[in-house]
């Protein structure tokens, strides 16, 4: 195999070494004489020799794009900042003009950072954008030399279990290089940033990792590391390239981040919600609230519909719509599914810019408890919608949840707002009762609740009538 293409393709000359020098590292079932042993083990090492080979090949192409970062904070110079201080991290220089990409809370509110490239030399960087709910940030040195810099791979053909070679500076360690696989995709809630989806590797990342790239066995970037779970090992996490690449797109063009909004309240589909919604556990997310003059009700998605898709991709939890939906431009339309009462259809829904607000309601915490309803309830006044900081002037006013209820048990408490149940509206505590009395016996009752300016529904199971 020839130099080029021992550079065109290493993971698949890697594999192919690996495979061979374990058949003849360890024949299985041989049973010659000890020439043929020494014969296969000097084979054998020699093959894993190259596989070694072609790893430290790898990583002395890509070392030279990683650079340190350390945010100078006043009356600081660079030699009075211990290695590892607050804000130093990792970055990668991603193109020959010298703009690097590394973690937003390496950098934090400077506008100005140190960068020191492998070669020793150092440069003040400008920060040219900074994008918080991705936790990424681009910086700008100016220099007339070439720089070497890395490239971007695509992050949506990564696998579990593909090789992953991580680079940083960890306690001030230069250039650090770990060796892993992909331990998982798709990663969310782990609360770091508002959009997550990240790349989960067992390649060591230690505190000053941040900010650095993850590349694949091609030499091209797949993620930058973020984060660790620092009472566990191997497990960290980072920031898939495709992400990193739109956010760095919008930063070159714009300074800034701008995304779409849908204008929705939504919240997880549970077990509970499924069975009375008609859908599958996990399909899709609830819709407990339309923001009014927003896109959503504009184009007629109402409360209790099951957003199912974006575009024909497949919407599993409220963090992987609220990632879908922000991947768009404001001004573009999105084809929304929706199941509502049971039936599917696909709304066409201009985007707006996003507002600075959650998307995903704030939810009381689940429970299976089965007693009774143990809700008071009273009809709303201006002077109670005052009190419990609500806009709406209809609805049935919980004035106390008993101790030990399933009220109680599902986060509901006294001020929330009952709007409808089992989906059908109530304005008074009569058509309240009347509500939850044709509830027959082993029923569940849903409710869509307003607390404050948030709604939401919970599933409630009385045990008796």
């Amino acid at each position: 195999m020839t130099g080029r293409q021992r550079h065109t393709n290493p993971l698949l000359r890697a594999v192919r070494l690996w495979v061979l020098g374990l058949m003849l590292w360890l024949p299985p079932g041989l049973h010659v004489g000890e020439p043929a042993v020494a014969s296969a083990d000097t084979d054998g090492l020699q093959l894993l020799e190259e596989l070694q080979g072609v790893i430290t090949e790898l990583a002395e192409r890509v070392k030279p794009s990683v650079v340190s970062v350390g945010a100078l904070r006043p009356k600081d110079t660079p030699r009075d900042r211990p290695p590892n201080g607050p804000g130093s991290g990792s970055g990668v220089i991603i193109d020959q003009d010298g703009h690097i990409i590394t973690n937003n809370h390496v950098v934090s509110d400077a506008s100005e950072v140190e960068v020191r490239l492998s070669d020793k030399t150092k440069f003040i960087a400008q920060v040219i954008g900074k994008d918080p709910d991705t936790d990424l940030a681009l910086l700008k040195i100016t220099t007339d030399r070439k720089l070497p810099s890395a490239h971007f791979g695509d992050s949506s053909t990564v696998k579990v279990g593909q090789w992953a070679l991580a680079v940083g500076n960890p306690f001030g360690l230069d250039r650090t290089v770990t060796l892993g696989v992909i331990s998982g995709i798709g990663r969310e809630n782990m609360n770091l940033s508002r959009y997550e989806n990240y790349l989960q590797t067992d390649a060591s990342i230690n505190p000053g990792n941040s900010g650095g790239p993850l590349f694949n066995m091609h030499g091209e970037v797949i993620g930058i590391n973020t984060a660790i779970i620092n009472f566990a090992q191997g497990i960290g996490f980072a920031i898939p390239s495709n992400m990193a690449r739109q956010v760095m797109e919008q930063l070159l063009s714009r300074g800034k981040v701008v995304r779409g909004w849908l204008g929705v309240g939504i919240q997880p589909v549970t077990a509970d919600l499924a069975a009375k919604f008609g859908v599958n556990e996990g399909e899709g997310v609830l819709v407990n609230e339309i923001f009014e003059g927003d896109p959503a009700a504009r184009a007629g998605i109402k409360p209790g519909d099951i957003i199912t898709k974006v575009d024909g991709k497949a919407v599993e939890t409220p963090s992987m719509l609220s990632r879908l939906i922000a991947t768009l431009p404001p001004g573009a339309t999105a084809r929304i599914e929706v199941v509502r009462d049971g039936h599917r259809q696909i709304l066409p829904v201009p985007l707006s810019e996003r507002q600075e607000t959650p998307v995903v309601a704030a939810l009381p915490p689940p429970s299976r408890s089965e007693v009774k309803l143990g809700l008071d309830v009273q009809e709303l006044t201006t002077e109670l919608a005052g009190k419990f900081k609500l806009k709406e002037s209809a609805g049935v006013l919980i004035a106390k949840v008993d101790r030990g209820s399933v009220g109680e048990a599902e986060g509901l408490r006294e001020g929330d707002l009952i709007k409808e149940v089992n989906r059908v509206e109530v304005t008074s505590v009569n058509a309240f009762t009347t509500a939850v009395l044709k509830a027959r016996r082993g029923d569940t009752i849903l409710l869509r609740v307003l607390r404050e300016t948030r709604a939401f529904y919970v599933v409630l199971k009385p045990h008796d009538k």
